[in-house]
């Protein structure tokens, strides 16, 4: 435990030292000449100077040994698919995808846009960018066309890649039609349009724009594309999330932080090793599949397994038999997704062996302690939560799992003991502290306040947005007691060990299924329509989702009179049918615009909202009535709570 900390201590006190020597878990074209450039907060460059590719440090540097091994599986329980690339083969893949980048034209610095379902093509198309110097922006496949219309006008790609389709639930969604309807709403049109024709659902072209993958793949198989060295603190790629600005961000990482990050957390956090098989069930259009579906594993010669599917298809076994049947070693999942399985009933795994399995891991939304336990009884299997967020790219929040590799630094530690509803301390390099959200003033042990992280953030955190360097200072930096601080927006508690138990949103971002809805997002839909006068959307807590959104609406009582056919406002107009129809078509709007997710699964109509006296609505005391009063009638809560600010 003490050399734990002691680790701990040093990277944030000493960090030159410390990722210095971290940065010998990757490969470098050129040295770095220094290993951190602090002169400009809030921004910071890491190994200054180095020369290093992903893609290499991934794929190239692996061929001498693992040749042979696993790199990647690719699994679809919807279409009965597998497919196991070896580093032989996944590099000759990559080499091909890059081939036809460049032969569409795309370039060093380019953006290629990648509208994919969890396919092994995904994979190759992330890994040829990064091989070719180009900077990918994946998006979560079948998402919304408002929003990925935004997507498209911040990156201005040179190309998209897509699918025909992928599933949703057992059920075929064409990618197709929402793409091409999102290149419609876009500003910016793309040149080109790859499509990977997976013979699921018929699409149509679009002359001089679309082609084919398969058609360019016959023509560039075999292709052998040299890797472009790029310096360390070039964008390797922007990754889309939600925010209190009601627009989406573009976060954007770097390459040799990125990897250096990647490669430590591997080691350091997760006990990996060369050769073993790790399964991250998250989708590629999220930061965990990103880390550790990709490139973490990769990066230090593991297997990673990739699966098309959910965790109830065909049956409530099927992520336990890919982890027997694959022999899975670290499995990293959502507490989303546990509790989704613990809804069903009995134990995890049951039928299945699991004896490859050394831990399941979770991040994404706050892991509740009888979920954690249960999942830890059920599995037999430790059971690791994790904080981190798309902005870190990494954990910011964590314990070494029992048997990592320290390396040369240090002797291996002992075993941190684990608290059941934590994820545990401050992770490598991360100046973590709670502290009042109006003050700033350090919390007490069991206080409540808001996680904050001291200027310069560690390796492997996003260097900016895209193109938005004042937004990322407004955004998240503050500059206090001649200090700059970083604002997780995240609630937590930490306890007299150091411990911290994260508590939800201080923003007003609703945490989802391990997604990030945009609450002014919601409400900017819903006030398009002309019966919504006003509207404030909330996450409240879900035992299944962690977060859902219900929405509070203000009626415009004219509109809504109008549609019911009357002209007086008077007490006893019959307006039941025409507010029953609102709520379906603000449910509609709100689906057809940022995607199901996104719709509220509750609306309620009240008289006022509840507002500070500067016009903020009370979000958190209304939430706080939810979780207190769950039975009550809200839209009376509501009003009264309006009546009294």
């Amino acid at each position: 435990m003490q050399n734990h900390r002691k680790l701990l201590d040093t990277a944030v006190e000493n960090p030159v030292d410390f990722w210095g020597g971290q940065a010998a878990r990757i490969d470098w074209k050129t040295d770095f000449s220094c290993v951190q450039d602090a002169s400009n907060a809030p921004f910071s460059k890491w190994f200054v100077g180095g020369r290093t590719n992903l893609c290499h440090n991934a794929v190239d540097r692996h061929l001498a040994d693992r040749a042979n091994q696993a790199a990647l599986i690719a699994v679809s329980s919807e279409t009965g698919d597998a497919m196991t690339y070896r580093y032989s083969d996944l590099h000759r893949e990559v080499n091909t995808m890059a081939a036809i980048l460049i032969a569409l034209g795309v370039q060093c610095g380019d953006r290629v846009l990648i509208y994919l379902p969890m396919i092994a093509e995904a994979n190759f198309a992330m890994l040829a960018c990064a091989r070719i110097g180009a900077v990918h922006s994946v998006v979560f496949g079948g998402f919304a066309p408002a929003g990925l219309a935004l997507r498209i006008d911040d990156a201005r790609p040179t190309l998209i890649i897509s699918a025909d389709a992928g599933f949703s639930n057992g059920r075929i969604a064409s990618y197709k039609p929402l793409l091409d309807a999102a290149i419609d709403l876009a500003a910016f049109k793309p040149p080109k349009v790859m499509m990977i024709d997976r013979g699921i659902a018929a699409f149509d072209s679009v002359a001089g724009r679309d082609c084919l993958y398969r058609d360019y793949h016959q023509k560039y198989a075999g292709a052998s594309v040299p890797c472009t060295w790029l310096e360390s603190n070039q964008p390797s790629y922007i990754l889309y999330t939600s925010g209190t600005t009601g627009n989406p961000k573009g976060v954007q990482r770097d390459v040799g932080g990125y990897a250096v990050a990647l490669a430590t957390s591997m080691a350091l956090l997760f006990g990996a090793a060369p050769g073993d098989t790790m399964f991250a069930t998250s989708d590629i259009g999220w930061v965990v599949g990103h880390s550790y579906g990709v490139y973490g594993p990769l990066l230090i010669g593991m297997t990673t397994l990739m699966h098309e599917g959910m965790p109830l298809r065909p049956d409530s076994n099927v992520w336990w038999h890919l982890v027997e049947q694959y022999r899975v070693n670290l499995m990293l999942t959502a507490p989303t997704a546990i509790r989704l399985l613990k809804r069903q009933g009995g134990g995890l795994g049951r039928q299945s062996d699991l004896s490859s399995l050394r831990a399941l891991f979770l991040a994404g939304e706050p892991l509740d302690a009888p979920t954690a336990s249960w999942a830890e009884a059920a599995l037999g299997k430790p059971v690791i939560d994790h904080y981190w967020q798309t902005e870190s790219g990494s954990p910011m929040l964590a314990l070494p799992f029992a048997g990592a590799d320290v390396g040369a630094v240090v002797a291996a530690p002992h075993a941190l003991p684990r608290k059941a509803g934590s994820p545990g301390l401050a992770a490598f390099g991360f100046d973590l502290n709670i502290v009042h959200e109006t003050s700033g003033l350090p919390c007490a042990a069991g206080e409540q306040g808001v996680i904050v992280a001291n200027y310069p953030l560690p390796p492997g955190c996003f260097c900016t947005l895209w193109e938005s360097d004042e937004e990322f200072k407004r955004i998240y930096w503050s500059e206090k007691n001649g200090r700059w601080v970083y604002s997780t927006f995240d609630w937590a508690v930490a306890d007299a060990d150091g411990y911290v138990r994260v508590l939800g949103r201080s923003d007003d971002v609703i945490i989802s299924a391990g997604g990030r809805l945009g609450t002014r997002e919601i409400e900017e839909v819903m006030l398009a329509n002309d019966a919504v006068a006003e509207v404030a959307v909330i996450g409240t807590a879900s035992r299944l989702r962690g977060q859902v959104p219900i929405a509070l609406v203000v009626v415009n009582q004219i509109a809504v009179l109008a549609a019911a056919g009357r002209n007086d406002i008077g007490a006893g107009n019959c307006i039941d049918d025409v507010v029953s129809d609102l709520k379906i078509q603000l449910r509609t709007a709100v689906a057809d615009a940022l995607g199901a997710p996104a719709r509220p699964r509750q609306i309620v109509f009240v008289d006022a909202l509840p507002r500070t006296r500067s016009g903020k609505v009370l979000r958190r005391l209304i939430q706080a009535h939810i979780g207190q009063h769950p039975g009550d009638d809200l839209a009376i809560a509501v009003n009264a709570m309006a009546a009294a600010a």
